[in-house]
């Protein structure tokens, strides 16, 4: 294990993190509201209090997450130190987390999910998942192989929604219109409404959002003005059956459409887009439409609960790809092109879970069965300049299956009062085939897995606890072109130890994790430009091994009833120590992709009245190291290192007043107007930027 300068201040700052807890936990613990500070998460698939959960989580309340108006996983990810994200355009997520950070394989290394639905359609689709009528969301740092599978070898992302209530029928209706510097107005209208059909029986429960124009970009030489905004229409239809006392049947529906003209969302520091080979065609507008389909059965037995959990997903992206191999790049210049891309995709899913009912037993357990089949479809036509030749209309056509299954186990024991101990594992076994369709080449291949998790927890109080995790990962392997090598898996192992507590009668909430992660036979993938065929060929291999080591620190204070405050901060090294193939775009020293060094965020939020009127005034900083990416098979020698993002710093605020059952907001994004890019694949010209400074306003009404 290396130990560099981070591990060393890392440590020591836990180790104080440490020693200081017991102290705060010997000075608070007489104190009886610290309950209302604590979260319940189902992190491990049970209820439990976060406090109690022996890994770090992330959790953002819906408080938070309507108040910072996060409203798309981007926006989340700015929330989330040591979270970082590639964004080809609205909905087209490639999520990293904890220093495991590149664009590579076809599996994703950060897992979502929508209650207990899989939103994960491959590493480069994610679900556009609304924050629409969420209880919380919940982050999860670190490889979860045992409970949540091969596709969340860095973290998982749940998002926790609201279910339909028997008893009440109620609902809101809001609408939001900002103005986005030098760009169009962005115009918002989003409603719920629960009602119970059959009281304490039956009831549906619907969320809907449409949004329509804020864009910013433009492409002049086609005259197209503001082009990159969102005609979005996303909805949630969820309908609770409860049976009996002991057994319901909740059904999920969501239907998702969005269109943008300029949908890829890369831009240049003037606000403009470029297109190859001729400045004024149009490009294919992106769009993309999905529906997710789920049932979920819960029996809760006296002794067990046993769930089954069904899902099935419809998903069709269209988008164009427009490239350029600047001087940067080994090509100098002479190349550019564009791709008109179309994809499907089908995915089901089918879990089938037990666990221990929650008895007062010290023992507590937790055995599944989980099945995904998906099949993900690509078709493109590609032109092509080289060298000043045009080469047009190249055809792609290929077709990605995969046939998995898994059966894992988790089971802990409550050794004292205070120590509780625990194992998990679980049997993976992947077939996957890929079709040329269009020369007819088939490839197929099986990759499994046993991957296993240890962990423990000390209660040093009853709202404060020490804690140790070991974990490992899993992501398939896959294939290259024919005639090339395929890919093998990737396998990662996390140590973690951290501390959770609340104290002084719920004063303060803190959190510390330190983390060392071995990233063996990480897959990266280089370029090659074929002539012949006027194409690029993507070769994938595994590279080497990556370690990492983290920090992460976390506190809410309430310093009076009426003002808070809040910090979160990461501190990542994150470096590749081995290198094992010949012609790898990395070599041993590199920084990993997508990484930020240090991240953190901080909050302030004041509640005040007004003429007797309750209201809120809150303002929230985010900052970012700039992030790297290293590609020798594109770049030259004296590039290869230096293609960064920018450093970011984004203020947003938000003043708000509620008027019996009318609320309304004053808000301001991105405060400063920063233009920075977020991307470090400038170089390609193939990189978003911060958006613009919007100012708005948002009322709703409650009943």
């Amino acid at each position: 294990m290396k130990i560099n300068t981070l591990s060393k201040i890392s440590l020591a700052m836990l180790s104080n993190a440490m020693l200081t807890i017991p102290l705060l936990a010997a000075v608070s613990d007489d104190d009886n509201n610290q309950e209302e500070n604590v979260i319940t998460v189902t992190a491990q698939k049970r209820e439990q209090k976060a406090i109690e959960v022996p890994m770090s989580i992330a959790v953002i309340t819906a408080e938070d997450i309507e108040q910072k108006g996060i409203a798309n996983l981007q926006d989340l990810s700015f929330s989330v130190p040591g979270m970082s994200m590639r964004e080809d355009g609205p909905g087209s997520y490639t999520v990293f987390m904890r220093g495991l950070s590149n664009t590579s394989s076809s599996g994703a290394l950060v897992g979502m999910y929508l209650d207990e639905l899989p939103s994960t359609i491959s590493g480069y689709d994610q679900l556009d998942l609304r924050l629409i009528d969420l209880q919380r969301v919940e982050v999860l740092k670190g490889p979860q192989g045992t409970l949540y599978g091969s596709g969340s070898i860095a973290g998982t992302v749940k998002y926790i929604t609201n279910s339909p209530d028997t008893q009440s029928f109620e609902g809101s209706i809001g609408a939001s219109y900002s103005q986005v510097s030098d760009g169009e107005a962005k115009k918002t209208v989003t409603g719920v409404i629960n009602v119970p059909i059959v009281e304490d029986v039956f009831a549906v429960r619907i969320a809907a959002t449409m949004e329509r124009d804020g864009g910013w970009q433009d492409q002049p030489e086609a005259g197209i003005k503001d082009g990159n905004y969102q005609d979005l229409e996303h909805a949630r239809l969820k309908a609770l059956w409860q049976i009996n006392g002991s057994l319901s049947a909740e059904a999920t529906y969501i239907t998702h459409s969005n269109e943008s003209r300029l949908g890829l969302g890369f831009e240049e520091a003037d606000r403009t887009v470029e297109v190859a080979i001729d400045p004024s065609i149009e490009l294919l507008p992106k769009e993309m439409d999905y529906d997710l389909y789920g049932l979920t059965v819960d029996y809760s037995g006296e002794e067990f609960n046993l769930v089954s959990i069904t899902s099935s997903v419809d998903y069709t992206h269209q988008y164009p790809f427009t490239y350029f191999g600047t001087e940067q790049t080994i090509y100098a210049g002479f190349l550019e092109g564009n791709d008109e891309r179309y994809q499907e995709a089908d995915q089901f899913t089918q879990e089938l879970r037990m666990s221990s009912a929650d008895t007062g037993n010290p023992l507590h357990w937790t055995v599944g069965y989980y099945y995904r089949d998906v099949d993900n479809q690509l078709d493109a036509i590609s032109d092509t300049l080289f060298a000043g030749v045009v080469y047009p209309d190249a055809p792609f056509s290929e077709k990605q299956s995969s046939k998995s299954t898994a059966y894992f186990a988790d089971v802990s024991y409550e050794v004292t009062d205070s120590l509780e101990l625990g194992l998990g594992a679980r049997q993976f076994d992947d077939e996957k085939e890929v079709i040329d369709n269009l020369t007819g080449v088939t490839k197929e291949k099986d990759f499994d897995s046993l991957t296993f998790r240890f962990y423990g927890s000390y209660a040093l109080t009853e709202y404060s606890h020490i804690y140790a995790n070991v974990g490992e990962g899993f992501r398939s392997g896959g294939f290259n072109e024919p005639g090339r090598s395929d890919y093998e898996p990737e396998e990662v192992t996390n140590y973690e130890i951290g501390t959770k507590g609340v104290f002084f009668d719920g004063v303060l909430s803190l959190e510390t994790a330190y983390y060392h992660t071995k990233y063996d036979e990480m897959i990266r993938r280089g370029l090659i430009f074929d002539a012949a065929t006027s194409s690029f060929e993507f070769l994938l291999s595994n590279i080497g091994t990556v370690e990492v080591d983290g920090l992460e620190f976390g506190a809410n204070i309430n310093a009076t009833d009426n003002l808070s405050f809040s910090i979160t901060a990461s501190f990542i090294d994150s470096e590749v120590i081995k290198i094992n193939s010949e012609d790898s775009v990395n070599i041993a020293g590199d920084d990993v992709d997508y990484v930020p060094k240090t991240a953190y965020t901080l909050g302030a939020k004041y509640n005040f009245l007004l003429s007797g009127l309750p209201g809120y005034a809150r303002i929230d900083y985010s900052y970012r190291d700039k992030v790297s990416y290293v590609d020798r098979s594109s770049f030259p020698a004296e590039n290869a290192t230096n293609q960064f993002s920018d450093d970011l710093s984004l203020i947003d605020a938000r003043v708000g007043i509620e008027m019996d059952d009318i609320s309304i907001e004053l808000f301001a994004t991105n405060l400063t107007d920063e233009n920075k890019y977020i991307d470090p694949y400038a170089g390609w010209k193939n990189a978003n930027r911060t958006r613009p400074r919007s100012i708005g306003v948002k009322a709703e009404y409650s009943f």
